[in-house]
């Protein structure tokens, strides 16, 4: 079983084939049989999971695991409480209400690497970074997210998801997890699965008892 920690450079496509001009990960990855366990998107950056065990990519990817990821995001405008608090809360999209967030405000996060081509900055509009961590996998989530309190996104910047990082990773670059870290992870997950369906199992009314 293998798993390999990716940092995903901006403007790459989450796969291997490739349709038009626009860069994949067949540019940077030379390991065969492995596959993203989730999407991020082309204009995104950061912390993409490859594996070659479907067990630990469907653990890893299904809804229902709800493994937390956490994004640094630069925003345009300055956050104020109401719109952290929003963010907190559960914002409603067009898909319906976000689940809470963990959001605050940070500096730019250090050892963070220049993007290629640079954001565009607006002279008279200032930038902040907000750090998210969501339990959901929507369709550009935190973008919508954003910008439904007034806060579009100018990058994005996935820095963790569960338990691993970014942490000496360059854009482009890959690690491999140790096979013993990688089946350890699994196990946690499958665990916590477990107990998720048991607790999902236990909540569900039941019916007449039958003499």
């Amino acid at each position: 079983m293998r798993l390999l920690l990716f940092n995903k450079p901006f403007r790459v496509l989450t796969r291997f084939s490739r349709a038009d001009e626009r860069q994949t990960l067949a540019d940077y990855l030379r390991t065969p049989g492995v596959y993203p366990a989730g999407r991020l998107d082309y204009d995104s950056e950061g912390l993409l999971l490859l594996t070659d065990d479907g067990r630990l990519q469907a653990l890893l990817t299904h809804p229902r695991h709800a493994l937390p990821k956490t994004y640094w995001t630069q925003v345009e405008g300055r956050p104020n409480a109401e719109q952290l608090a929003r963010l907190r809360e559960g914002v409603a999209l067009a898909d319906g209400r976000t689940r809470p967030a963990l959001v605050v405000a940070v500096d730019e996060p250090v050892g963070l690497w220049p993007r290629q081509p640079p954001i565009r900055v607006r002279a008279t509009i200032p930038t902040a970074w907000l750090e998210l961590t969501i339990e959901e996998g929507r369709n550009r989530q935190i973008r919508r997210m954003t910008a439904a309190v007034g806060l579009p996104t100018l990058r994005l910047v996935r820095a963790r998801v569960g338990p691993l990082t970014l942490e000496g990773l360059a854009p482009g670059a890959h690690r491999a997890l140790p096979a013993a870290a990688a089946a350890a992870l699994k196990t946690e997950l499958e665990r916590l699965s477990a107990r998720r369906a048991g607790a999902r199992s236990a909540s569900r009314p039941r019916g007449p008892a039958r003499s």
